[in-house]
């Protein structure tokens, strides 16, 4: 399912990171982002979604974790829920395949949608979940498929406040969810778009380094 996967840090690092790009981008699009984090010890994984089409931009085909059917947030169709377990499980899988022992779970946009997905229903514990300019799906059966594995696990979520392509409203919701007396989780946004910028980075270097440290 998965398609080109890039590799950046230690191949026999214990603990890896899977970073999981947004609509329409790739794996080699997040790639830049591993060097400004300063931590060759890990090993940062980085797949490329399948290309499937995408309804909202035209039937046009991209890498994608799953299609959007409408702009309409308040759609309960709006992502094919059998399409965001696929990929769910096809991330799972790699995590399985690959050398470390220990995870972070991380993601942009749609990537991010699929990391809060997986670690909130995944059956072994995660060092951490960074969720980068996201919002939850499938969230009525949140719930019913809570895993207490990651009751505990702590959480980094970044977004933009002038993000016009996933409003930060989204954003703050899944915070919301996630943010419970037994996990730590840390909010953090900036006046930008849709994007990364570099205090984002100092501040995701900063929570790997106190999630995983050197």
């Amino acid at each position: 399912m998965l398609h080109s996967l890039i590799r950046q840090g230690d191949p026999k690092a214990r603990t890896g990171v899977m970073l999981l790009h947004g609509l329409g981008a790739s794996g080699a699009d997040l790639a830049p982002i591993v060097p400004h984090l300063k931590r060759p010890d890990l090993l940062f994984v980085l797949p490329t979604a399948p290309v499937r089409p995408v309804t909202i931009n035209a039937g046009w085909p991209m890498p994608a974790w799953y299609d959007i059917t409408t702009m309409d947030r308040n759609d309960p169709h709006r992502e094919p829920p059998e399409h965001i377990r696929a990929a769910a499980a096809a991330v799972e899988a790699l995590m399985a395949s690959e050398g470390p022992s220990r995870w972070v779970l991380a993601g942009f946009s749609q990537g991010g949608a699929i990391a809060l997905h997986l670690a909130w229903r995944h059956a072994e514990p995660l060092l951490g979940v960074m969720a980068l300019s996201t919002y939850l799906v499938i969230e009525d059966t949140l719930d019913a498929e809570f895993n207490p594995a990651n009751a505990a696990t702590p959480a980094l979520f970044c977004h933009g406040s002038l993000d016009e392509m996933v409003p930060m409203e989204g954003g703050r919701r899944a915070f919301d969810r996630w943010n419970t007396d037994q996990r730590t989780c840390q909010w953090f946004d900036w006046p930008m778009g849709h994007e990364v910028n570099l205090p984002e980075l100092r501040t995701i270097a900063a929570w790997l380094d106190e999630i995983t440290p050197p």
